[in-house]
């Protein structure tokens, strides 16, 4: 019976330690360089985002070769991924349009806006090198149900590490990238609207 107790204790002992060195999570967010508006024109609708499945968790995903990930579960996102694209890119395109005026999805129908943008991203990786975007998205006048643009954009950015900090800095460049798209096909098409 005592050395039941003792193995007993000792199985304790060793399960305390190992819960006492468990490394620490790190957190991270995407970021937008682009402030807000001034204007209430035009009125955007963000959403739906949608991204692959293999991404849609809080650990940070990382490309190693061309079919395998690595998850580093102590690597973190502060906020679900999907949602912090789709605030991230509002920001940018309120910056890039001098617009405030933007809805996230779902929009009311007594709010419809100017212009709605959805985005599938269809990849969006890191390696020690680069990361890339590759994403689908549609711009569409949601009062008429028109379709101005569709479009997959493909961008890249040059990396200055392998970790979660470079994983959010170069992420939140490449959204730039995609936002700036974006923001230059409603401005192409309001001016457009002006002239005829």
């Amino acid at each position: 019976m005592k050395q039941l107790a003792r193995l007993g204790l000792l199985g304790l002992t060793l399960l305390l330690a190992a819960c006492g060195s468990t490394p620490q999570s790190s957190y991270y967010h995407l970021s937008s360089k682009a402030g807000g508006g001034e204007s209430n024109h035009p009125a955007l609708g963000i959403g739906p985002i949608k991204i692959p499945e293999y991404l849609n968790r809080n650990a940070m995903v990382f490309k190693r070769g061309d079919n395998q990930l690595h998850i580093a579960n102590f690597q973190r996102w502060a906020e679900p991924l999907e949602e912090g694209i789709s605030r991230v890119m509002s920001l940018n395109l309120a910056g890039f349009l001098d617009t405030q005026n933007i809805r996230r999805y779902p929009w009311s129908r007594s709010e419809t806006p100017d212009y709605g943008i959805q985005v599938w991203i269809l990849s969006l990786d890191m390696t020690a090198s680069e990361a890339v975007l590759l994403a689908e998205w549609r711009l569409n006048k949601p009062h008429s149900g028109s379709e101005v643009l569709r479009r997959i954009g493909h961008y890249k950015s040059a990396v200055k590490g392998a970790d979660g900090a470079a994983m959010s800095e170069s992420y939140s460049l490449l959204l730039e990238q995609l936002s700036q798209d974006i923001a230059d096909s409603i401005a192409s098409d309001m001016a457009s609207g002006i002239e005829s």
